[in-house]
């Protein structure tokens, strides 16, 4: 297999980790690659985000990093995130388990699609989020107002601090922190939940993709989408956010850790 591999680069001990590994893949037959950032810190030469290509990405870091990675890379490529963080929701493996991991599986191994949501604005598309696209004023202490309309017709409106647009995956992070429930990612929808919402009747709602879901800012205030906190994007006054599926969902390597098995040991024991 051709793996190519990412690390934090503001770490020297999972720097030093990711070129170890590499030379441990080598060693079991597998091509290996550095992500260019990765690379340079090594002195080697390395490959934009853009461009990686593969059969695998091997992440070593936190949400933030395998976040980076599936936001910035131009084709999905099999993700298998190694925890060099807090919580390591998206990194299944620990890294004393990936060694074993890749000498168990010298033959491949299975691969769960993970849904994205493509959001768009003023008929434009602005990009896809793994987690959830934030939509929040520039200015501190302004609320916004916000119209749903689920198949053309109103579902609720509400005033708020903002608004998270969510997919099952981004249900253990942010969303949750804001009081969302936790969805099983092998469920497909629009999960909403709205920041400090100004009225005790709004709460999360989620949503069929095979819904027609669009988001108003009934207001003049100037706002941002932020997707997957990778990248900003100044939202037009009173503009409409379209929300659909993707038709790039992420990729991640199945190591037969069960979802909720996760959940209970990673957000339950913090």
């Amino acid at each position: 297999m051709k793996i190519v591999l990412v690390s934090r680069i503001d770490d020297a001990d999972a720097l030093r980790y990711t070129a170890s590994l590499a030379r441990e893949l080598e060693g079991l037959g597998h091509e290996t690659a550095f992500e260019e950032s990765t690379a340079g810190c090594l002195g080697k030469e390395g490959i934009p985000f853009e461009k990686i290509d593969g059969d695998l990405v091997v992440v070593i870091g936190g949400d933030g990093s395998v976040l980076l990675t599936v936001h910035r890379m131009k084709k999905q490529v099999p993700v298998l995130g190694i925890n060099w963080g807090e919580v390591g929701f998206l990194a299944d493996l620990e890294p004393d388990e990936a060694r074993a991991f890749f000498a168990a599986h010298t033959e491949g191994f299975c691969v769960e699609r993970r849904m994205r949501v493509s959001l768009s604005a003023g008929g434009k598309r602005i990009g896809d989020a793994l987690n959830e696209g934030l939509v929040v004023t520039d200015r501190p202490a302004k609320m916004l107002r916000f119209g749903i309309y689920v198949d053309g017709t109103p579902a609720e409106r509400f005033r708020a601090d903002g608004l998270l647009i969510s997919t099952p995956t981004g249900s253990t992070a942010y969303a949750m922190s804001a009081g969302g429930p936790i969805v099983d990612p092998q469920i497909e929808g629009f999960l909403l939940v709205p920041l400090a919402p100004y009225m005790l009747s709004s709460r999360p709602h989620l949503i069929s993709t095979w819904r027609s879901l669009e988001i108003t800012l009934e207001t003049e205030k100037p706002a941002h989408l932020v997707i997957d906190g990778q990248s900003s994007f100044e939202l037009e006054k009173e503009a409409t956010i379209t929300v659909r599926r993707s038709d790039q969902p992420a990729l991640f390597v199945h190591t037969d850790k069960p979802f909720f098995e996760k959940v209970n040991h990673k957000l339950r024991n913090l």
